[in-house]
Order: C-alpha cells, then sequence, then structure tokens
C-alpha cells in the first residue's frame, strides 16, 4: 500500500481522504511526528495548499499532499471563501450562524465548495486539482454528519437534504473533495 503524508491534523478531513483515497495510507501530520502550525495566509486556495505541502515536503523528503477548501457564496462576492475556516473567528458553530446571518432576506441562496489539493514530490513536481460541489444555502442549520458548513449546505444533488444530511458515504462520492481526489488518479 503507498503511503502520502496529508499536511493537515483535522481528524475530519484526514477521515474524509482515508475513506475516498481507498489504495493509500493517508498519514497526518501528527502520525508523522510533525506538529507545527503552517499559518495559511495565501489569497487563493491554491496557495495555502501548495504552501502547506511544500513545507512539510521539505522537512520530510516525501510526497505530501495538502488541501484547501472553503466555501463560496455566490450573493456575498465568494465569501467566505478562504476565510471559512476563520469566518468568524469562533468555529463552526458561529461561523454558520455569522452565514445565515449574513443570508438573512437575500433571496440568491446560489453557493459551491471548492477544493484544491496539491501534491509535492521531493523533486519539485508539483499536481494540482480542483474540486467543486455547487448547490444552495439553507435557511437554517440541519443534520448531524460532516463538519464545518455541512448543516447548511444543500447539494444540488439532493435538493431536500444539506450535506450533514446526507450519510457519509454519499457524500465522499460527490463531495468537491472527492472530486478533486478523483481528478488526481492516484
Amino acid at each position: 500500500m503507498k503511503e502520502i503524508i496529508l499536511a493537515s491534523n483535522n481528524e475530519h478531513k484526514i477521515r474524509e481522504i482515508q475513506e475516498i483515497l481507498s489504495g493509500f495510507k493517508v498519514v497526518s501530520m501528527l502520525d508523522a511526528g510533525i506538529d507545527i502550525d503552517i499559518i495559511e495566509d495565501g489569497k487563493t486556495f491554491e496557495e495555502n495548499a501548495y504552501k502547506k505541502a511544500k513545507t512539510i515536503c521539505d522537512m520530510t523528503g516525501k510526497p505530501v499532499m495538502a488541501d484547501d477548501s472553503g466555501l463560496c457564496v455566490e450573493a456575498l462576492d465568494g465569501a467566505p471563501g478562504v476565510y471559512s475556516a476563520r469566518y468568524s473567528g469562533h468555529g463552526d458553530d458561529a461561523n454558520n450562524k455569522l452565514l445565515l446571518q449574513n443570508m438573512q432576506d437575500i433571496e440568491n441562496r446560489r453557493a459551491y465548495f471548492e477544493c484544491d489539493i496539491v501534491i509535492v514530490f521531493p523533486d519539485g513536481k508539483k499536481i494540482l486539482e480542483v474540486g467543486k460541489w455547487y448547490g444552495n444555502i439553507a435557511s437554517e442549520e440541519r443534520g448531524n454528519n460532516g463538519f464545518g458548513y455541512d448543516v447548511i449546505f444543500i447539494p444540488d444533488e439532493y435538493p431536500d437534504k444539506t450535506s450533514a444530511e446526507l450519510e457519509p458515504e454519499e457524500k465522499n462520492k460527490i463531495s468537491h473533495r472527492a472530486r478533486a481526489l478523483k481528478a488526481l488518479s492516484l
């Protein structure tokens, strides 16, 4: 089984990627003995993903995968975008509440999740794939599965459910992360 380091300690993200990339052993930074914080100060998802992968690849001399992803809302000019994880400054629950507050009285609910996955190899080679998952913003939180904005994102494929109401297996077939990982053809 091939092994790849994932430049993340986000348990939800690690679990999702392991489930989608069944032919690989995905190793977290923690499992690889790496305990650093990489500041995501890029202006794009790609810049942030590349910075994380390159930093850990340079430290380990091994291939490293990183992703940066977020929710982009049409009526909010793409916000929260690259600031999705720190939109409110107070975590997932506060992020969802702030987004719903900012969407009050807005008819255009179109949004998409974007995931940019970068793999950096010790020889300097870089692979980038982008996955997008389109849908709408709900008017209230619903569901117990997933994480982040899943409780307020209604995917086009399931117009009566938020992604937090989908079973993980369903989500992992159609999500932005699944699309980017499938495009890698590893």
